[in-house]
């Protein structure tokens, strides 16, 4: 075989639908890992400004000296930049297939008693796709509004604390934030569902019920866990 062919197999190997779906499967695994300990992060902010600050300073030196001042930080930037684009590109090629096969009629799938319409799929799977668009959009205002500070609708300020006080303590921010947590648990819920079954972890009833209840404690958990922070800021149980 030539090296031609050679690389031909590796690169049609690569773009293969098991392939795609393994990728999407351990790039979303990675960024739920991700969202754990972010929601476990924000839940400092009931210690006072103080321990919140310092935390997030703490985040910054992990690894020093062997690493520079914020190199852990940056390489798990890096890491989750790389998963959400992997995700992306794996979701929309997948989808594009889809929509190609079925000369465009991917979402009529088959009749059922559940749906006679042939939609057999529940509502988290029918949201993934615009669930994930929601998702992104709220990803960059949110690294705008609480990294970056760039938007600042409550008030800039250097300190992690303050600008979730500041921002936390508008109404609409808290709704558009409650309404992308909400896209978020739907995506989370039918996501990691899917990602263990692309895994082969969903190999029988007993296995894909335990999944089912660990998708559903996860969500529920990285849900309620973002939306406390916020919640209890706007009705002022904590402090400036």
């Amino acid at each position: 075989m030539g090296t031609g062919n050679v690389a031909t197999t590796r690169t049609s190997s690569l773009r293969s639908a098991v392939a795609l779906h393994g990728a999407m499967a351990v790039t979303g695994l990675i960024m739920v890992l991700f969202l754990l300990a972010h929601m476990y992060g924000n839940l400092k902010i009931f210690k006072g400004g103080e321990a919140f600050d310092g935390y997030s300073e703490y985040l910054r030196e992990i690894g020093e000296p062997l690493l520079p001042y914020a190199g852990a930080l940056w390489i798990l930037r890096v890491v989750l930049l790389a998963s959400v684009l992997i995700h992306i590109f794996s979701a929309i090629t997948l989808w594009h297939r889809s929509r190609f096969a079925t000369q465009g009629r991917g979402s009529r799938r088959y009749q059922s008693t559940k749906n006679r319409r042939g939609v057999q799929r529940s509502y988290a799977s029918f949201t993934m796709r615009w669930g994930g668009v929601v998702i992104g959009l709220f990803v960059i205002y949110h690294i705008l509004n609480l990294s970056a500070d760039v938007i600042a609708p409550g008030g800039t300020s250097p300190s992690p604390y303050q600008r979730m006080i500041n921002n936390f303590s508008i109404w609409w921010v808290v709704l558009s934030y409650v309404i992308a947590l909400a896209a978020l648990g739907f995506h989370l819920r039918h996501g990691i569902w899917s990602a263990f079954a692309s895994l082969g972890a969903n190999s029988s009833p007993a296995r894909r019920r335990l999944l089912n209840q660990l998708a559903t404690v996860v969500s529920l958990l990285i849900l309620v866990g973002f939306l406390i922070p916020p919640l209890a800021i706007f009705a002022g149980w904590v402090s400036q």
